[in-house]
């Protein structure tokens, strides 16, 4: 691969699909077992960035603070690179944000990894002279939710589907894509925004690589081991309990300045430092914030941010974000025999 590859890194979408907790805090920066999720993607790539001499990361954002800007620099430093930021002001989709990089797609090889997806494997081996694109995938049993591949015996692509409505395929596209030319892409991305037969209010990737495909791209599809999406609150917290139960196999995820009192911890679990819990059973699967306090609660298979205080809580299957406040007015209750109590 030339050495002149460059990540970039779309996520400038609302996340919507997470609202409430994308309100104030950008999906990639909510915490997973101590760590956000661009964090995550960035470790993931880490083989990539270091085999391939990679020097910039190319990030596409909306509407974010400051300070989200000043965390995507430190982010990048960490890991040895140097970033580049565009903005993409109105959610058009995902070709549209893409293009907004135009001026970073100058003809040498790109890695588009989104932003909230996570994957496990060896993709640097992968990479190679002897595949122009690779479009790496997982088998899921809902592909109706995520653009589709199909492929032939050898696993070269013969199309592109986003989200079908009747059964093409099921090899989601998880989100990480390595093309060979950018320039060809900026080209394709150019061509499809401004074709005036395109009725669509968004503009999807799947499109664009779909015709270039048709232009006699060779577009391969590689399976990854594992993938974890973030894409609403269902699937973050199936890969919270996911990713719980991978790390605790080989770390303690139980931070030793956390105070936990008269309370016991089903794992696996993730407590962060400076939390308090007191009088409460927690676990499994249950991801806890820096500053948070916890007290006469039952918490499993949930996320709760930093900086919240939970009191008389009973939570299953739930997102706290940071600096949340809840109060569960406490009952004094007496039941006779054969009594049935629902609250």
């Amino acid at each position: 691969m030339k050495k002149n590859t460059k990540i970039i890194i779309p996520m400038a979408g609302k996340g919507s699909r997470l609202h409430p907790h994308t309100f104030n805090t950008p999906k990639p920066f909510i915490s997973i077992a101590g760590k956000i999720i661009l964090s995550r993607l960035l470790e993931s790539l880490s083989k990539v960035i270091k085999i391939f001499s990679i020097q910039e990361i190319v990030f596409i954002i909306g509407n974010f603070e400051k300070k989200i800007e000043k965390q995507l620099i430190k982010l990048s430093n960490d890991v040895g690179v140097n970033p580049i930021i565009y903005y993409q002001k109105t959610p058009l989709g995902t070709a549209d944000a893409l293009l907004k990089a135009k001026d970073s797609l100058i003809g040498g090889p790109i890695i588009i990894a989104f932003s909230d997806t996570l994957f496990y494997g060896n993709i640097e081996k992968e990479i190679t002279d002897k595949v122009d694109n690779i479009i790496w995938t997982k088998k899921i049993k809902n592909p109706h939710l995520f653009g589709v591949v199909k492929c032939d015996s050898s696993g070269i692509i013969t199309h592109f589907v986003e989200k079908p409505n009747n059964y093409v395929s099921n090899l989601a596209i998880i989100g990480l894509y390595y093309l060979k030319n950018s320039l060809f892409f900026k080209e394709e991305l150019q061509s499809i925004l401004l074709d005036n037969n395109n009725n669509e209010q968004e503009y999807q990737l799947t499109y664009v690589l779909e015709n270039m495909r048709k232009k006699g791209e060779k577009f391969t599809s590689k399976q990854v081991k594992k993938w974890m999406d973030f894409g609403n609150k269902k699937r973050t917290i199936y890969s919270n309990s996911k990713i719980l139960s991978m790390e605790s196999k080989h770390s303690e995820l139980i931070n030793k300045k956390a105070i936990i009192k008269n309370s016991l911890i089903i794992n696996p679990c993730s407590i962060e430092e400076n939390t308090i819990i007191e009088n409460s059973i927690i676990g499994p699967y249950v991801s806890i914030g820096k500053h948070a306090k916890i007290k006469n609660s039952n918490i499993k298979r949930s996320l709760i941010q930093d900086h919240s205080k939970i009191f008389n809580a009973n939570f299953n299957n739930s997102m706290i974000g940071n600096h949340t406040f809840y109060i569960k007015k406490e009952k004094e209750v007496s039941l006779g025999d054969f009594s049935i109590f629902k609250n």
